[in-house]
C-alpha cells in the first residue's frame, strides 16, 4: 500500500508511506480526465450544458462510460501524457507503458496523487477548483456500476469531506450491490506488477477548508472480497493522523 496525508494548513504531512510505488489507477485517473477536459476552457472554463450532466456522473459516482467517453475524445494517453506535463507529476505514467490500454491501468502514486489536489485547491484557477471539487464533496454513496463507494474517507470521518475513490479486479458485478443514492449511468515505465490483483483507492479532503489531503492507495491478492478490501482500507484511514478531521464511531 501507499498513503499520504498532507496538512494545508501546516503545510506538512503528518503521514507518509511508500508515496512514490506506482499503483494502478482505477478510477483516479477520471480526475486527470476532467482537469484535462477543463484545461484550455478559460477565462470562463464554462462547461457546455451536453457536457455537464457526464462529467457530473463521472466525478460524483464514477461513471466508467462518461470516463470512457472522454478518453476517447481527448487522444486516450495523451490526456495523461500533457496532464503529467501540466501538473509536474513524477510517477504517473499512461497505461501503454505497461502495454495497456485501458484508462484504468494508468499507472500512478500516492504522492503524485497529493499533487493533483494540491493543484486543485491552491493552484487551480477558482472555477475548475469549484466544479471539480463541488462534485468531489457531493460523492455519492453508490458507484453507476453500483459498486459501494462510501468506503475509506467517507466512513471514517464525518462532514465536511470530499471523495474520489477507485476500485478495479473485484468484478464486474458487485456481490453486494449498493442500491443507495448513485448517479445514473451514462514519464515513468510502469511496474508490470500494478496490473496484477484488485485494487481499491479512497482519496480527497478532510476538515473545514479541504484543510487535509488524504490518499490511500492499496492493491489485494486476486480473489479478494470487496467488502475484505473496504473494511481493511476504512480500518487503515482510521488509524491516520489527518489534522481538521473528526472520526466516525468505529
Amino acid at each position: 500500500m501507499g498513503f499520504a496525508v498532507f496538512d494545508r494548513q501546516a503545510g506538512t504531512f503528518t503521514a507518509q508511506q511508500h508515496v512514490t510505488t506506482q499503483f494502478r489507477s482505477a478510477s483516479l485517473v477520471k480526475l486527470l480526465i476532467a482537469l484535462d477536459f477543463l484545461w484550455n476552457r478559460g477565462p470562463a472554463y464554462a462547461i457546455p450544458a451536453a457536457d455537464r450532466p457526464r462529467l457530473d456522473v463521472m466525478l460524483r459516482s464514477s461513471d466508467d462510460n462518461a470516463a470512457s467517453y472522454y478518453w476517447k475524445a481527448g487522444g486516450a494517453d495523451q490526456i495523461v501524457t500533457r496532464m503529467v506535463g501540466r501538473l509536474g507529476l513524477q510517477n504517473t505514467a499512461p497505461p501503454s507503458a505497461a502495454g495497456r490500454t485501458g484508462w484504468g491501468t494508468t499507472g500512478l502514486s500516492a504522492a503524485d496523487v497529493v499533487r493533483i489536489y494540491r493543484y486543485l485547491l491552491d493552484t487551480a484557477p477558482a472555477p475548475v477548483r469549484d466544479y471539480v471539487m463541488g462534485n468531489l464533496h457531493q460523492s455519492t454513496p453508490c458507484g453507476t456500476d453500483r459498486y459501494h463507494q462510501a468506503f475509506g474517507i467517507p466512513s471514517a470521518f464525518g462532514r465536511p469531506w470530499a471523495a474520489k475513490q477507485g476500485w478495479h479486479g473485484f468484478g464486474d458485478t458487485p456481490a453486494d450491490p449498493c442500491s443507495g443514492t448513485g448517479g445514473a449511468a451514462l514519464t515513468v515505465p510502469a511496474d508490470s506488477r500494478i496490473l496484477n490483483g484488485a485494487v481499491l483507492h479512497t482519496t480527497g479532503t478532510v476538515g473545514a477548508g479541504d484543510r487535509s489531503i488524504v490518499v490511500v492507495l492499496t492493491q489485494s491478492p486476486t480473489g479478494t472480497t470487496f467488502a475484505k478490501a473496504t473494511a481493511l482500507l476504512t480500518r487503515l484511514v482510521r488509524s491516520l493522523p489527518v489534522p481538521g478531521g473528526v472520526p466516525t464511531p468505529a
